[in-house]
């Protein structure tokens, strides 16, 4: 991916952009396409994932047959070749000792964020995740509605490709016709969960995932993209006619050299540079956005990785979509006069009410998936079924001790083992030679993983602020951070465990772990999920909101927060649409004030 040097950047930006993974590469694509001029930094190096993705090599061609290791949490051929829960001289610390308090923060510190290795689940919050206040009493509700954002889902989902099917179930919106690709094919361990799902009143239906299972339409997308701007139609057809359909051999969490899976790497960080109205400035560590004497962003404040140098790139307007954990550390480092706390931070809210998704997870071994014959089921590199929350009713009538909800994810397929052994060891212990191979055979594939990701209700003591002494590499204040889940969280978790079970032995499986007895022994830590959002909530009223319903922070009018920090809330559904859809949809407001002249 093209960069540029700081030498080599202009003496001022219309915009400048903080970040260049999902909100970050929204925004680059949606600005530039309309003319503006922009400037990306990216706090990780630069990657290009057309020719260093490692699509076609096997297990064994890798060190510990890919195994994970202490600086490749996620096993050597993950995308985020950088990224880590720890990153080399960029430590973060905890408010508390207590290990059920600790928040295990994920940063991606590359081109393209985490967009490089995620899930592609593609899940559009519905119309009650928009107004959850207004649904049950908790939390807050966002000053925008579904129907409000319904037609950037339309856009972003024409543009990046999702699979899927549209199934009228509730809160779980539809698609408009033409819009999803065909879904894949349910496989063995789908079908079987499915038909155990019928059994215990839990759904199984299609997924949405931003995986291209055929080519995109350029001839007629981009038109509906971009009405009116040939120009850009051509730029965004050329991108789209160069990526391939997914083949369904490799996985997703790989990158993608064929450009069949949403990256912004792939999607909108081409299209952007093809305009020529993007530079992007890599190993760019931001400290700060900069305020002159007016009160307004003119800039951004940086450590240059490679000289150690502190730098400055000036802008009409700044974006920042750096994650929210991210974002808020620049916010509250972003001191001066005018704002002693922090920038936009007049609330008092910057770093508040943080949110990450609910997981818990259940493994079984199911008999009926013994000694299948060899096949290939790999399918486009992810789940193609999930069950989307169904327990609305039971909760209207008060028969759950939880609110809000989750979704189950499914995991069972004969994937290509890596640097392990795809069957326990106790189904093997004591088996040698002819004996040994026969039962790997036999129980190859045969194990089925849920896993739920639900919604956590926010709540004050989950919060991230500065740390009064601690420092990175290049003397930057450092975040701390604060968490605890309430028991909602932990009786949503252990509800899960009970569904899991019920399915698995609806499928004649045995469960294969100790059934958790506590929500703590059971639910996985704050942030291990890399779902975190909010810290800087949208709202109607700037004295219980940072941003308006534009992402546009209330008290400098030219700075936007385009990640998930203006969330109000983290429904099951996850993240990453959303924070396309919204980031496009602050983009046009962007694009509308500045031909105004009021940024």
């Amino acid at each position: 991916m093209p960069t540029i040097s700081i030498d080599q950047a202009k003496p001022e930006y219309d915009v400048v952009i903080v970040g260049s993974g999902a909100g970050g590469g929204q925004m680059a694509y949606t600005l530039t396409l309309a003319g503006l001029k922009c400037a990306m930094l990216e706090a990780g190096r630069s990657y290009d994932p057309q020719s260093e993705t490692p699509m076609f090599n096997r297990a064994d061609q890798t060190p510990l047959g890919g195994a994970p290791t202490p600086d490749k949490d996620m096993g050597f051929w993950d995308a985020t070749v950088d990224g880590g829960w720890s990153v080399p001289g960029e430590p973060y610390t905890q408010g508390s000792t207590d290990k059920h308090e600790q928040f295990t923060w994920w940063r991606a510190r590359m081109m393209g964020g985490r967009t490089n290795h995620w899930g592609r689940i593609s899940l559009r919050n519905g119309p009650y995740d928009f107004k959850p206040y207004s649904y049950d009493g908790l939390g807050w509700d966002w000053p925008i509605t579904y129907e409000e954002v319904a037609p950037y889902y339309d856009k972003v989902e024409m543009l990046i490709g999702v699979h899927g099917a549209n199934q009228g179930m509730e809160n779980t919106p539809d698609s408009p016709p033409g819009i999803l690709q065909p879904p894949p094919k349910a496989r063995i361990g789908d079908l079987l969960t499915q038909k155990a799902g019928k059994k215990v009143g839990v759904p199984v239906v299609s997924i949405h995932r931003a995986v291209l299972t055929k080519p995109l339409d350029a001839d007629t997308i981009p038109a509906k993209l971009h009405p009116g701007n040939k120009w850009a139609q051509d730029i965004v057809a050329k991108s789209m006619r160069s990526r391939a359909a997914c083949f369904w051999a490799t996985p997703c969490y790989r990158g993608c050299s064929i450009r069949a899976t949403y990256q912004s790497t792939t999607v909108h960080l081409p299209p952007a540079l093809e305009t020529g109205n993007l530079d992007i400035i890599a190993n760019a560590h931001v400290r700060e956005v900069t305020v002159g004497k007016n009160g307004k962003a003119n800039g951004v404040l940086f450590i240059d990785k490679s000289t150690g140098r502190e730098e400055r790139v000036k802008g009409k307007a700044v974006v920042l979509a750096a994650s929210s954990g991210e974002t808020v550390r620049i916010l509250l480092n972003s001191k001066s006069n005018q704002f002693p706390d922090g920038i936009a931070n007049r609330s008092g809210l910057v770093g508040k009410y943080i949110t990450d998704t609910v997981a818990m997870s259940v493994k079984g071994q199911i008999p009926a998936l013994e000694n299948l014959p060899p096949h290939n089921e790999d399918g486009a590199g992810g789940s193609h079924v999930y069950s989307p929350w169904w327990g609305y009713e039971a909760q209207r009538r008060g028969q759950l001790d939880f609110a809000r909800g989750y979704h189950i994810e499914i995991g069972a397929t004969r994937s290509m083992p890596g640097g392990y052994s795809p069957v326990p060891m106790g189904y093997l212990r004591g088996q040698y030679g002819t004996k040994l191979k026969q039962e790997a055979r036999r129980y190859y594939g045969s194990f089925i993983t849920l896993a739920g990701r639900g919604e956590m209700i926010p709540n004050e003591q989950c919060y991230a602020e500065i740390d009064p002494v601690v420092k990175d590499k290049w003397g930057v204040p450092v975040v701390r951070w604060h968490w605890k889940w309430s028991e909602n969280e932990l009786n949503m978790a252990l509800h899960g465990q009970k569904t899991f079970a019920a399915m698995i032995e609806e499928m004649g499986g045995t469960v294969t772990q100790p059934l958790a007895k506590s929500g703590y022994d059971l639910i996985r830590p704050g942030g291990n999920v890399k779902h975190e959002v909010g810290g800087a909530r949208m709202g109607v009223d700037p004295r219980d909101s940072v941003c308006n319903k534009w992402s546009q922070t209330w008290d400098v009018k030219n700075l936007f927060l385009c990640d998930a920090t203006s969330f109000v809330s983290n429904a099951d559904k996850n993240p990453t649409l959303t924070i396309m859809a919204l980031a496009w949809r602050c983009a046009d407001h962007i694009i509308e004030e500045s031909a105004k002249g009021n940024l």
